[in-house]
């Protein structure tokens, strides 16, 4: 099932959310699609809906569409479709191919997105350097030939990428293009994708790969490497008559991706042999392609072989992911901890104090690990601000403290008592990422110690008598999380645990 015009339309990483949605328990479902868009920070709501009442939609919604998961929007009497292409339907045609299942959507702009290492520019401003090289340097032909290698090395990245899952525009809007848009798809697919050649893993697009790297390089030692050139391009002969009889002769349909690498192959032929002059032969440039191509295999091979494992990897951790990530399964991890009742839930208490799903939060100022555990609470009451209460039990004893612990509790005592919550968060937030007394005194306004403490007191009395110690420690609704999930997959169970009735 692919996706790629909707995931890009609402600006998501596509690999996260392909991993997400393979790992939730209830893949590949409805409930799996609208819960990984939620935690992907797109609210959505999914409804059961006949399709007399579509006209009463928003102007953008997504349906199941032709069996895959689709953007809908409504442009006048037509509808725009997106899903992995884009494409046009009445309203007819949109309702016969679709099922009644219909999500509303809202992009969540404050959603957190996840910083994912991109190595585009790096190998644009590579490529880009090469080109501005050739023309300061090289004769119009010679300039034209790398262009030519230049566009190869781009054209064959973006199918090795797609390989891996990453989803190609440039791919897309060359096979997508004209009126019979799915049929050319489907037949870059079925070529590019179906490759049955393999080498040691690599298939017959990655040699394109492979030789358009080293024709570029061999291109900056023009002319002097022209006679080893004009050698490779006339052997990219046999690469060409390959291609063909696998596209005319056996999957019998044509790919416009690869005819248009074979129109550059060609063109390189048509230059290298009636425009290179003063061709010789020179065995330490001969040396130089030889240690070149090898250098080309032994990379492509190599990134080949650690995406092919990363894949395999993240395949493998989905599936894990969906027995950890098992509702069921969590709560009775978390209800088989015996509950804890606590004589004060109103000292720090933040968030809808009506809430049915409550927080306690065990926590120490000075703890290294409570920043993160801080973090994910602040970022749930945002995010569900009427559906969670949070209570912060920061562990304080007198006997064991000194001044400035002293200080720094009255201080948030006078903060929580005498300014909204959301100063109070900020507060809390302010100490963990400084550590500086001075900055919270400073945020209190305060200069001495009049704040009343003997709630914190009973409260961290309630915390040590409930054997909670070491912090921090997160207790939803009176049970202490399992040790055997990680804080961070709270995020997981978050909506279950707010729409559980029982809980």
């Amino acid at each position: 099932m692919t996706f790629d015009k909707l995931i890009n339309y609402l600006k998501l990483d596509k690999q996260e959310f392909v991993f997400q949605f393979n790992s939730h328990p209830n893949y590949p479902s409805a409930l799996a699609f609208s819960d990984t868009l939620n935690f992907m920070g797109v609210r959505n709501d999914a409804y059961e809906l006949d399709k007399e009442y579509w006209d009463e939609l928003p102007e953008e919604f997504i349906a199941i569409v032709e069996n895959s998961f689709s953007l809908v929007k409504k442009a006048g009497e037509q509808y725009s479709v997106y899903s992995d292409k884009a494409k046009t339907l009445n309203k007819e045609e949109l309702h016969k191919n679709s099922t009644d299942f219909v999500l509303l959507f809202e992009k969540d702009e404050k959603a957190e997105s996840k910083s994912v290492t991109n190595f585009n520019p790096f190998i644009y401003a590579v490529l880009g350097i090469i080109l501005i090289y050739s023309l300061l340097n090289h004769a119009w032909f010679e300039v034209t030939f790398n262009l030519l290698s230049i566009i190869g090395v781009y054209i064959s990245l973006e199918i090795f990428n797609q390989k891996f899952g990453n989803t190609s525009a440039v791919i897309g809007s060359i096979c997508g293009a004209g009126a019979s848009a799915a049929q050319n798809v489907n037949s870059c697919n079925k070529i590019i994708n179906q490759d049955k050649t393999s080498i040691l893993g690599l298939k017959f697009s990655d040699f394109s790969l492979i030789y358009f790297i080293g024709i570029s390089v061999l291109g900056l030692f023009l002319p002097s490497s022209a006679f080893v050139i004009k050698g490779f391009t006339l052997a990219s002969l046999v690469a060409i008559g390959y291609s063909v009889y696998v596209q005319a002769f056996v999957e019998k349909t044509f790919c416009r991706v690869c005819l248009i690498i074979i129109s550059i192959l060609v063109a390189q032929i048509a230059i290298s042999f009636f425009l290179f002059e003063n061709l010789f032969f020179d065995s330490k440039v001969l040396l130089l392609s030889i240690i070149l191509w090898l250098s080309s295999f032994s990379l492509i091979l190599f990134l080949n072989n650690v995406l092919e494992q990363k894949e395999t990897l993240q395949k493998s951790n989905a599936k894990n992911l969906r027995f950890k990530r098992n509702y069921d399964l969590f709560k009775r991890e978390l209800t088989d901890n015996e509950k804890i009742e606590f004589s004060d839930n109103e000292t720090f208490s933040l968030g809808n104090k009506d809430a049915k799903l409550h927080i306690s939060i065990v926590s120490n100022p000075y703890c290294g690990f409570c920043k993160d555990a801080h973090k994910i609470t602040e970022q749930l009451l945002e995010k569900y601000p009427n559906d969670i209460s949070a209570q912060i039990r920061f562990n304080y004893t007198p006997e064991r403290a000194n001044d400035k612990f002293t200080n720094l509790i009255s201080d948030f005592t006078h903060i929580y008592n005498n300014r909204p919550e959301k100063e109070f968060l900020n507060a809390v937030d302010t100490w963990f990422e400084n550590k500086n007394e001075d900055k919270i005194r400073e945020i209190a306004g305060t200069s001495s110690n009049q704040e009343n403490l003997d709630p914190l007191i009973q409260m961290s009395n309630d915390n040590s008598n409930a054997g909670l110690n070491f912090t921090p420690v997160f207790i939803i609704n009176g049970h202490q999380f399992p040790e055997k999930y990680d804080r961070e997959d709270i995020w997981y169970f978050i909506t279950d645990l707010i729409e559980d009735e029982d809980f």
